[in-house]
């Protein structure tokens, strides 16, 4: 891999942000084949199976299994007021939004905040490294795809039980939570890949972009309960949205 990464591209335009291009292109051409036989088919036909109302709910349940992790996560980072809304939406949602199935805590003003680990070693001032793109999880970077195994491996039920039924629990949780993942973005990656000249530069630009907008949110503060809008005030369009 590292001799590979000191290759450049016909033409000389090697990003020095992603010096394992080649790689990450063959994990990337990987990733893309696997989509087309097997992932998006299967998203597809899950969201043609599955009514949206049920969608949902398992998409509220499978966001509010990640909020313990989001809550430790806003501590670390120091973003004491992120982590008290984060209390307070998984307390919520846990018990009047039914294990998560209803986003209560939305509806009243608590919105979800961001917190993984690759943002806290991003407060913590580790930095990004080389652009990376894992197998099976697309784009990231080297802080990130440590970040990411810490995550998977705090995120309930991978915390929860040992043994056997434990892992076929995770694993089973990490299946369906990617398959209506995959299901909601099929025509948002379909158009994002037509549209492309070269779909490999296209989606990584794009997930820098959201990547520091998420970064973003370790240096600002979440706003404070009196600022949150009212869900029956007229909304100021000139106003900073809460985070």
């Amino acid at each position: 891999m590292l001799a590979t990464g000191c290759a450049t591209l016909p033409g000389g335009n090697a990003d020095p942000h992603d010096p394992l291009e080649p790689v990450n292109r063959a994990v990337f051409d990987f990733n893309t084949a696997l989509d087309d036989a097997v992932i998006r088919p299967v998203a597809q036909a899950y969201r043609d199976a599955v009514p949206a109302f049920v969608r949902d709910r398992i998409r509220g349940v499978m966001d509010n299994l990640a909020e313990p992790r989001i809550f430790v996560n806003d501590v670390l980072q120091g973003r004491f007021n992120a982590a008290g809304f984060t209390f307070a939406r998984f307390v919520t949602n846990t018990t009047l939004g039914i294990a998560g199935m209803f986003d209560f805590a939305g509806m009243h003003g608590l919105p979800k905040q961001t917190g993984d680990f690759g943002q806290t070693l991003y407060a913590w001032g580790v930095d990004d490294g080389p652009y990376l793109v894992l197998l099976f999880f697309g784009p990231s970077n080297t802080r990130d795809a440590f970040g990411l195994g810490v995550d998977l491996a705090t995120t309930p039920p991978a915390m929860i039980g040992h043994g056997d039924a434990a892992a076929a629990a995770k694993t089973a949780a990490g299946i369906v939570d990617g398959i209506d993942l995959r299901a909601r973005n099929i025509e948002t990656l379909s158009a994002i890949r037509e549209s492309a000249l070269d779909f490999y530069t296209h989606l990584k630009s794009l997930w820098r972009q959201h990547r520091a907008a998420q970064l973003r949110d370790v240096r600002a503060p979440a706003a404070e309960p009196a600022d949150l809008v009212d869900p029956g005030d007229p909304v100021d369009p000139e106003a900073p949205s809460p985070r």
